[in-house]
């Protein structure tokens, strides 16, 4: 009897699975359970299991980098593949190559997670929006330079505003470059400096449109400092992107209209001040004249006559009672001087020459001590009328 190794069984079940047509392109239908992403290797372990048997299912990273979604422990899925024998383990497992969600498409699934992922983090608050400045003077726009939306947008914020410069940086907006190219021209435009920025696209279908709702153009927009506005596919599309933006429109074309204000509505705005103001003027000054004619018939100055006469009275007494002051303030003032000059004249050298004294002096000095006269010496005597002058002749310093 022939002896087969392991190995020898394991490659020989490999060989005939291999060879069943059927089980080689198969859809098979089940709950994921166990799922482990081995991030090292990229490769998707997991079974596939119904109310009463299981299968274990293998994905590897070159399949996988494909998918929309993230699979997920509890989600029912339709996966496609081939049927084959792991002879190592001798094991026989499906070798998935898609997987799609049962009930709803990979990109509806990967889309609500996403979104749940991104409402987590914070990305979609209304306390995080930016406004939207009201009198821009520079747009961005992120999309591609060919096509209805950009002509749109330029042509609605022509019309709409000229004064606003527009600058344009041509975008992928389509395909598996387009997400990346999307937050590039974001971040660029964000550090050009431009006031508002519009990104978007014009209508498809959910593949056409599947760029804006990347995890990579949410992250672009959430960290932009430059308000803005999102405007992607039609009015009953939605995108991520649209849930980050500090704006949402319904198509581009709003989106311009809605990033600048109509030039003519205000002009007609300013006219609308301008009669308002116009009007306030008109009625100030004539609340200042009634108000002065007011004046002019009830107050003092009604009768400018009596109000001079008034104050011209008041001026004179003012006048008396000052003159009045002075004249007090002379008379006890000439009072002082003659005081002052009786004391003056009392105590003056001249007032006792007056009496029968007189003054001897020396060379101009008044002489008070005979010791300081010598014989032959001349001396000045002051009377009351008169001087004499007398040479000495004999002195006598004793007083005797």
């Amino acid at each position: 009897m022939t002896t087969l190794t392991v190995s020898q069984i394991n490659r020989y079940i490999k060989s005939l699975f291999d060879e069943i047509p059927p089980i080689q392109n198969i859809y098979v239908m089940g709950e994921i359970s166990n799922f482990k992403h081995y991030r090292q290797s990229g490769h998707m372990y997991f079974t596939l299991k119904d109310s009463s048997s299981q299968l274990k299912c293998v994905m590897f990273a070159t399949d996988n980098y494909k998918l929309k979604f993230v699979p997920k422990d509890g989600m029912n899925v339709v996966c496609f593949g081939q049927i084959g024998v792991y002879e190592r383990d001798g094991v026989y497992q499906l070798y998935v190559r898609d997987i799609q969600p049962k009930g709803a498409g990979d990109l509806a699934v990967a889309f609500e997670q996403l979104k749940a992922k991104l409402a987590q983090k914070g990305y979609f608050d209304e306390d995080i929006k930016k406004p939207i400045p009201e009198y821009p003077e520079k747009i961005g726009v992120a999309t591609s330079n060919m096509g209805a939306a950009v002509e749109d947008i330029k042509n609605v914020l022509s019309r709409r505003y000229p004064l606003c410069e527009i600058i344009i940086v041509p975008t992928v907006v389509q395909g598996d470059l387009a997400s990346k190219d999307i937050a590039s021209s974001i971040r660029f435009l964000d550090n050009l400096g431009v006031d508002t920025i519009i990104v978007g696209r014009g209508g498809g279908s959910i593949e056409d449109l599947w760029a804006f709702n990347t995890e990579e153009v949410a992250d672009a927009v959430y960290n932009c400092k430059t308000p803005i506005i999102s405007a992607v596919g039609h009015e009953t599309d939605f995108t991520i992107c649209d849930f980050v933006a500090d704006l949402r429109a319904p198509t581009p074309s709003a989106a311009a209209e809605l990033a600048v204000p109509d030039i003519n509505n205000e002009f007609v705005n300013l006219q609308g001040l301008e009669i308002l103001l116009e009007r306030n003027i008109e009625s100030i000054v004539q609340g200042e004249e009634a108000r002065l004619d007011y004046i002019m018939k009830k107050s003092p100055l009604a009768d400018i006559d009596k109000l001079f006469d008034f104050h011209s009275s008041i001026i004179e007494n003012y006048q008396k009672t000052i003159g009045l002051y002075f004249e007090n303030i002379l008379k006890s003032k000439a009072y002082d001087l003659q005081k002052n000059s009786a004391m003056l004249d009392a105590l003056s050298p001249l007032a006792v020459i007056g009496r029968g004294y007189t003054i001897t002096e020396k060379q101009g000095a008044v002489l008070t001590d005979a010791k300081n006269v010598n014989v032959g010496d001349s001396i000045v005597t002051k009377l009351k009328n008169g001087t004499l002058v007398s040479t000495i002749t004999e002195v006598n310093a004793d007083g005797n």
